[in-house]
């Protein structure tokens, strides 16, 4: 059987293979190998310039020809790469082999070929690799579908911020919120979980078999190896690789950057989940109806049905990220001793889990676009729970020392259906300043909304 998106294993290469065109460059195996022989190339331009009298400066155009190897780099050069893993059945090895085999004819590059992979570990090429795999794919995917969600809601939050809600705690009537603030509460939160996606640093080492330089050493003693890595690890990009430098480190870098990462995605997902939820039950209330969309079916049995889907969608593949995320978050920071491989298996489901959180993004997105505020339905939830005003009722009662307030109110509403007629007899009969009376007799579910307009527009 041949594969196809009809017979992919993952729906995300599957069903959904479109919705991830993005993130499928950055982090797939193609994705791999092209930060690979970026990695190779950086180091080896980088050491012609170290001052070996056995390795001379290249030529500006030697420089143009490798740096043309990472900018070319395309799927017939990775299936070259592949090719040679068959034999090598070491892919690391197979990017040196292959870029070695890219020399042919030319003279300076062919003496030089040794350089290529000089007194480096592969995991030196790999921890590096996997930084630039996963800054791009956070700075170019990830945070920017982050931040087109938090746009359409501080666009919701500032348009409905002056429309009043009911709100529900325990599922239960309660003091009167507006839309605006509520989606409000969603995007602040949002907006602190993307800062500190945006925050982490993503770290690479070049240090060697177990982070100590030994084989550097060997060669050339004298050499400050270590301020040479350092200067082509956190040398911008094309000269260098643009990550920040880790001095300490076993075979492996320690990866408790991409745990801190990992955790970051996750609790931005964690929100979305939230919210996800929430907008489920306010269209199960009717406070929001759903665009239709012309030939779509909500139910095979069913005509009448709107589902909301594309919450649906979100939640159940936010959950799968995060199931990743968090083993990723748990594991990727231990290693045996100096070395094990348990991470690098692991480390190739980097594009799946962050595959499911961009899934979940665009779904939440169309989510978001199809829907439509139902004012109508709002104002009756808000008509027919006068109840909700025994909070300010009781509450001004207090401040002006009536005795039992809050007791007095609980006897008049607790599991009672509630009129503004029996609250307003209430109010009259209080023993309060007139100006206080007249702005409790004055006050209904609507407008009992606080400071939540103001505070939804300054989201």
């Amino acid at each position: 059987m041949k594969t196809s998106a009809l017979t992919a294993l993952s729906p995300l290469d599957g069903r959904y293979a479109a919705k991830l065109a993005p993130l499928r460059p950055l982090l797939s195996e193609y994705g791999y190998m092209h930060r690979r022989v970026q990695v190779e190339v950086a180091w080896f331009i980088a050491l012609s310039d170290a001052g070996f009298a056995e390795f001379a400066p290249l030529s500006e155009a030697d420089r143009a020809y490798l740096q043309g190897l990472v900018t070319g780099f395309d799927e017939e050069d990775c299936a070259a790469i592949k090719q040679l893993e068959k034999t090598t059945n070491h892919d690391v090895k197979a990017v040196e082999y292959w870029i070695k085999a890219q020399f042919q004819g030319r003279p300076a590059l062919e003496q030089a070929a040794e350089f290529v992979h000089f007194a480096c570990t592969s995991e030196d090429i790999n921890n590096t690799s996997h930084a630039l795999q996963l800054k791009s794919a956070r700075d170019q995917v990830l945070l920017p579908a982050l931040q087109a969600i938090m746009a359409t809601l501080r666009a919701m939050a500032h348009e409905y911020a002056d429309v009043p809600m009911l709100s529900r705690t325990h599922g239960q009537t309660a003091s009167p919120t507006t839309v605006g603030k509520e989606i409000a509460n969603v995007l602040v939160r949002l907006q602190t979980a993307g800062e500190r996606i945006a925050g982490v640093r993503p770290l690479g080492k070049m240090n060697g078999a177990v982070g100590n330089y030994n084989a550097h050493l060997a060669a050339w003693p004298d050499f400050d190896w270590e301020a040479f890595a350092r200067r082509v690890v956190e040398s911008p990009e094309p000269e260098g690789l643009g990550l920040a430098f880790q001095p300490w480190s076993i075979q492996i870098e320690p990866h408790d950057w991409m745990a801190e990462l990992f955790d970051a995605i996750a609790r931005a997902n964690i929100i979305l989940i939230d919210f996800s939820r929430d907008v489920w039950g306010y269209v199960s209330l009717g406070y929001f109806k759903q665009k239709l969309k012309e030939g779509e079916i909500g139910s095979s049995t069913m005509p009448h049905k709107v589902n909301p889907i594309d919450f649906e969608n979100a939640e159940g593949n936010l959950g799968l990220a995060n199931a990743l995320l968090r083993h990723l978050a748990e594991k990727l920071p231990i290693s045996r001793w100096q070395r094990d491989l348990t991470d690098s298996t692991v480390l190739r489901n980097i594009g799946v889990a962050l595959g499911h959180a961009v899934l979940a993004y665009g779904s939440l997105a169309t989510g978001l676009a199809k829907l439509e505020l139902n004012e109508e339905r709002l104002t009756q939830d808000l008509e027919h729970a006068w109840e909700v005003l025994a909070e300010p009722i009781q509450t001004v009662m207090r401040r002006y020392g009536v005795p039992g307030a809050y007791e007095k109110l609980k006897a008049v509403t607790r599991g009672k259906s509630v009129d503004a007629q029996a609250l307003h007899a209430l109010i009259a009969g209080l023993d309060i300043p007139r100006a206080d009376k007249d702005r409790l007799l004055a006050l209904t579910p609507a407008s009992y909304i606080g400071k939540a307009a103001e505070l939804a527009r300054r989201a």
